[in-house]
């Protein structure tokens, strides 16, 4: 395919150089006019857009006078305003952080406390089981006593009405015999 133009005169071949010189100028222009292009591109366009992203920051590169001032001064400034609020919210965090803390010490305190009159509780009704039981088994101890000593006694009756009566058996058993 061929590039080519029509004129009154006849047909012109663009790309042809017998024909039309317009590929000598096209490369004369790319060759010498390329670094002034890449400068102006840097220049121009680069700084353009660089300017316009760090207005929509916040930075500027001219003070409300319209005088220049240095962009390092212009960031030390929004460094500090930010380290400003970082360490502010910081102070909250830790506030909040510190009030957590003692909400929930509390609570534990109060649960502890809870448990605490709950142990005493427990531990006064095991005390009063305890004492109850002690006073049974004394009552029991002392009625097991009162009944040996009856059952001693009245073994001791018995044995010694075995012993009269067995005397006065052997006297009624002679006497049958005679």
């Amino acid at each position: 395919m061929v590039k080519a133009r029509q004129y009154p005169w006849g047909t012109v071949q663009v790309e042809n150089e017998s024909h039309c010189d317009f590929v000598k100028l096209r490369e004369m222009l790319i060759r010498v006019n390329m670094e002034d292009l890449r400068e102006q591109t840097h220049t121009r366009h680069y700084e353009l857009y660089r300017r316009c992203k760090l207005e929509e920051m916040g930075f500027k590169d001219t003070d409300p006078d319209s005088k220049p001032f240095s962009l390092q001064e212009t960031y030390e400034a929004k460094r500090n305003e930010f380290m400003g609020e970082l360490q502010k919210k910081e102070e909250e965090m830790r506030q909040m952080f510190v009030q957590r803390v003692k909400e929930k010490e509390s609570e534990l305190k109060e649960a502890e406390k809870e448990l605490h009159e709950k142990f005493d509780r427990l531990k006064k009704l095991h005390q009063d089981e305890k004492k109850k039981l002690e006073d049974k088994r004394k009552g029991l101890d002392d009625e097991l006593n009162a009944f040996k000593q009856r059952k001693t006694a009245a073994e001791l009756l018995q044995s010694q009405a075995q012993q009269a009566g067995g005397s006065t058996t052997l006297k009624r058993e002679k006497e049958r015999k005679n």
